[in-house]
């Protein structure tokens, strides 16, 4: 099911066209990249969906209502440019948030003793923001983003500032959330992280979705073909054998065994190939090349120049 869609999107500033019918579709309990290089057009769907502006054209639909103020209460946001108050405490801060968003002081006590223990950061609760790293303020943001349970979950550069560690456990959180139901939205320009967390994607770019699907379906669409074998036998045997069927390229050899890139050149079946390998020597492993999210990033961008 659908949580959230954007259809048809349109937003001008002045003499620019920042979306050119834009459509997302976000289904309930999953997480969904919103991709693309910067000045795509990602901040203002974003900003959107948040209803800090409207969309000149088109339809907003949460939960299978029509987008709606209501709606910004059961929304978490948080953004690539960090909101915090510099000079003020960290505890009376995420509080007051916290009841900015409906919840009660006491369950806002609550929850916050709960993830201040979760992230062993107790002793930051009398402490300013100005005192903390970057990555240590975005644990905060964190906090205050989920702190009151939202359906819809929007993170923006969530991981910037932080160490592998920590970027690693924000990840589990990530994961977690959405195992608990939440829906999310994750933008970013980590396509590693896009690999790890997202179920689906959409990139943007120039204002326009030029891509987006299920990341397997995604990654299975622009294979290419190529498959990396390491074998012990006879290489000029193999580069010969069938030409016509396959292509044999960027070798390397380590304890008498080679390792070659081999693309199929038309039908032949992977079984029909691992046939022709065997004929030329001792196959020790074969596994299919897919291209990553990022080498599927910068073809697809590259091809809408």
């Amino acid at each position: 099911m659908d949580f959230f869609v954007a259809q048809d999107i349109v937003k001008r500033y002045a003499d620019q066209l920042a979306l050119d019918k834009v459509g997302i579709n976000v289904k309930e309990g999953t997480i969904f990249g919103l991709l693309g290089p910067n000045g795509a057009g990602k901040t203002t769907l974003i900003r959107i969906i948040n209803q800090i502006t409207a969309p000149d054209e088109g339809q907003v639909y949460f939960a299978g209502e029509k987008l709606k103020n209501s709606h910004v209460d059961q929304i978490g946001y948080l953004p690539e440019e960090r909101g915090l108050y510099k000079k003020m405490k960290i505890g009376e801060q995420a509080l007051y948030l916290a009841q900015l968003k409906g919840i009660s002081r006491t369950d806002a006590l609550k929850k916050l003793k709960y993830w201040f223990e979760k992230f062993e950061i107790q002793s930051w609760w009398d402490k300013k923001v100005e005192e903390l790293s970057k990555g240590m303020q975005q644990k905060v943001q964190f906090i205050i983003t989920v702190l009151h349970s939202p359906k819809l979950l929007i993170f923006d550069e969530p991981f910037s500032g932080f160490d592998p560690i920590n970027a690693s456990l924000m990840k589990d959180e990530i994961l977690n959330l959405k195992k608990q139901g939440s829906t999310i939205i994750f933008s970013t320009h980590n396509m590693s992280s896009v690999e790890e967390l997202c179920d689906d994607i959409a990139l943007i770019d120039k204002g326009r979705t030029i891509l987006k699907g299920d990341i397997k379906d995604i990654k299975k669409t622009y294979k290419t073909n190529i498959f990396e074998v390491s074998f012990q036998g006879d290489l000029d045997k193999l580069k010969n054998i069938a030409p016509e069927h396959f292509s044999v390229d960027k070798m390397s050899s380590y304890d008498h065994t080679l390792t070659a890139q081999i693309r199929i050149l038309n039908s032949l079946s992977t079984n029909e190939l691992l046939t022709h390998i065997m004929k030329c020597g001792n196959i020790i492993s074969f596994n299919e090349i897919v291209p990553s999210m990022n080498d599927i990033f910068i073809k697809v961008v590259g091809e809408n120049k």
